[in-house]
């Protein structure tokens, strides 16, 4: 990658110079989750994120949730393994501070609305002129073009224009949320596939003797709501073919059964997804309920999703007589796909999470007192368990001296620490 990224990586782990991403450095220039979600997924593999935050207050979701403290979990989450540096993008400064850090970088993220980073002086040309070959990802609510390009928006408002909030909650309510910000995270998601793409097409160019794409010539644009939207499986085709409009059904799946949630003895639930033919028949036996393992009417699932009240009432009232371990043992000899509905102390000490370190322990201030907080582990694997996470999302300008001094060479400093001697940035 770039040829100084050797000269200040850090390596969090033993193998952290076997991760595919090592020796790539990105600039994150991002709020919430959109884009420090991309920034994660690249350092969760080995790149060298470095977060550039503004001063005093940093990214607003270190207020998010914020239990103890002054930075929740949330951001301890989302930014793990990342540098904070602190910069005022505003300022003639700031903007120096941040070409100088891309001119040694391979990679640049920002969620802004669209022309923010042009009125700071760091648009395409700016950013082009500094580093040629610079990969580029811009995620905003609705795209860097279009009539409502310059509209702002969050996740939910995402979801609602991508088509699925109308899908999520009850048919007779009002739409709901997932629970998440999964826009949001989604967003996040093909900005990073956009960002390992292009690096890989980086390096397929140079191969060829080709020069790589610039900043003002391509860069990964991802919008909201098209994200959300390319999720919703054949919603627009069903319709522009069949007139069909999805609506809400709950617990269920549109048009296929049985696959539900259903309450147990003791007020504990299940899900249960029955709804493959052969997976059916055993399904209907093993609730004891042969009749309706063999009647013709229900051999396949349109006949099922028809008398999709009948078959729940007959499985509500197997589990409803039975603790969950019972109707998850029962399921599962019979070879019907089956699981409880987990919550956070269910998920910290599920064996199987345990055996493939989804649920890593990292030491974390929690208002002024060190703790031994669970994290998500890494996903996808590579190998048989996930790569470990290096460390939660740092304190807000953390990195700021090293970043500014070490890394780009510069006699004065930001930080606070240097601020307080009385040095500026030069």
């Amino acid at each position: 990658m770039t040829d100084s990224a050797s000269e200040d990586t850090t390596a969090s782990t033993p193998d952290a110079q076997a991760l595919p991403l090592a020796g790539v450095r990105v600039v994150e220039l991002g709020n919430y989750i959109a884009a420090p979600t991309a920034g994660r997924l690249l350092a969760d593999f080995g790149a060298e994120v470095i977060k550039v935050e503004r001063p005093r207050t940093g990214d607003e979701l270190r207020n998010w949730r914020l239990y103890a403290g002054d930075t929740s979990m949330l951001y301890r989450t989302i930014n793990r393994g990342k540098r904070s540096i602190e910069v005022d993008l505003r300022s003639a400064e700031g903007r120096d501070l941040v070409l100088d850090l891309v001119e040694v970088s391979d990679v640049l993220i920002e969620n802004f609305r669209p022309g923010t980073l042009d009125k700071w002086g760091l648009g395409a040309d700016a950013l082009a002129a500094r580093n040629p070959e610079l990969v580029v990802s811009r995620i905003s609510a609705f795209g860097q073009t279009g009539p409502m390009s310059q509209r702002p928006g969050f996740a939910a408002v995402a979801e609602a224009y991508g088509g699925l909030r109308e899908l999520v909650g009850e048919s007779d309510r009002p739409p709901s949320r997932v629970g998440v910000s999964i826009g949001d995270s989604i967003a996040g998601l093909y900005a990073a596939f956009g960002i390992v793409m292009s690096l890989f097409d980086r390096g397929n160019r140079r191969g060829r003797g080709d020069r790589p794409w610039s900043p003002t010539e391509r860069h990964v644009d991802v919008a909201l709501h098209e994200a959300v939207f390319s999720m919703m499986e054949s919603l627009l085709p069903d319709y522009s073919a069949h007139g069909v409009l999805r609506a809400r059904a709950g617990g269920r799946m549109e048009g296929i059964a049985p696959s539900n949630a259903y309450t147990c003895a003791g007020g504990e639930t299940v899900v249960v997804a029955g709804n493959g033919d052969s997976i059916y028949g055993r399904f209907m036996h093993a609730i004891e309920r042969p009749d309706l393992a063999t009647r013709p009417d229900l051999a396949t699932n349109a006949g099922r999703w028809a008398a999709r009240e009948e078959i729940d009432d007959a499985v509500n009232a197997w589990t409803g007589a039975r603790s969950r371990a019972e109707v998850l043992d029962v399921l599962d000899a019979a070879g019907v796909p089956a699981g409880p509905i987990y919550t956070a102390e269910d998920i910290a000490t599920d064996e199987q999470y345990v055996a493939r370190d989804m649920v890593q322990h990292l030491p974390v201030d929690v208002g002024g007192t060190t703790v031994e907080v669970a994290f998500p582990g890494i996903v996808p694997l590579l190998g048989e368990r996930s790569v470990p996470v290096s460390g939660p999302g740092p304190d807000l300008g953390a990195d700021t001296h090293t970043v500014v001094v070490d890394l780009l060479g510069r006699s004065s400093c930001p930080c606070r620490t240097c601020a307080s001697a009385g040095s500026a940035v030069g």
